[in-house]
């Protein structure tokens, strides 16, 4: 994946059963289940998060934009030679009280339980990320992505992508969603949806990433987070990065040894 989201393809888009190599079989871990041994106030301190906690569209708004303000988008585990195991108390410890970022498995794992620990009816979605030199999608169980249902209407939440949408989208086909960080559209194709982030409004949009509504656990996701801890071909193993958007626009990356910073389509780059 790399750094704004994309990621880098092991096998051709339409192998839909091909399985990444990922060497022996992994202890099983946890299911999404709230742990009570988890401090609900430490992880809303944590993320700067002062509003309502009532399961509402204010409260999960607030949470999304905060959660992405506060917690980096990072790679930095892999290059430490600090192993990524997806297991909430873990994710919990680095995230909460150590103040570090992660990718998807661990963001939006953890944001998962904090949603459903405030009463919030939110799943786990298994999602394959366009890689923007390639063109292709990525395997299954590429990406988590998490959804949320209040009332009648269902939102599109993602803490854990990159340069992606700062505020929940309502899961509604067609629909163009104008918000802080750019304007988004969902599309729908046979059971199948996308994520488009268009240039302007009623343009053609740039495919982010595809998914399904099959439910997924936290322990789906263990071979494909192995995977992106070892594999030559994913971004994790091969860049370190840090990366955290900015209010009022833009975003801070540190990508190696560089300082980039992106707002209204301009890049500088400091070594």
């Amino acid at each position: 994946r790399n750094h704004g989201g994309g990621h880098v393809s092991p096998r051709p888009a339409g192998d839909a059963e091909a399985k990444p190599r990922v060497g022996p079989a992994a202890t099983p871990v946890p299911r999404f289940a709230p742990q009570p041994s988890m401090d609900v106030a430490a992880y809303l301190s944590r993320i700067g998060y002062r509003g309502p906690t009532e399961p509402t569209l204010e409260t999960l708004r607030g949470l999304h934009r905060c959660h992405l303000f506060a917690v980096p988008f990072e790679s930095l585990s892999v290059h430490c030679g600090e192993p990524i195991t997806l297991a909430l108390p873990l994710l919990y410890d680095k995230i909460v009280r150590r103040r570090r970022g992660g990718f998807c498995y661990e963001t939006n794992g953890l944001f998962l339980w904090l949603l459903r620990a405030l009463g919030f009816r939110a799943a786990g979605l298994a999602g394959r990320v366009r890689n923007r030199f390639t063109g292709r999608l990525g395997p299954p169980r590429d990406h988590l992505v998490l959804l949320a249902r209040l009332g009648g209407q269902r939102f599109l939440c993602d803490v854990g992508f990159g340069d992606g949408f700062l505020e929940p989208l309502r899961l509604e086909p067609g629909l163009e969603q104008p918000q802080e960080g750019g304007t988004f559209r969902l599309g729908l194709a046979g059971g199948v949806w996308a994520l488009e982030r268009l240039r302007a409004p009623g343009e053609d949009g740039r495919l982010l990433y595809t998914f399904t509504l099959e439910e997924r656990e936290l322990g789906d996701f263990a071979a494909m987070c192995r995977y992106h801890q070892r594999a030559p071909s994913s971004v994790f193993a091969c860049k370190s990065f840090c990366s955290r958007p900015q209010p009022g626009g833009g975003r801070l990356t540190y990508m190696g040894w560089r300082l980039i910073a992106t707002r209204g389509g301009e890049r500088t780059e400091t070594p």
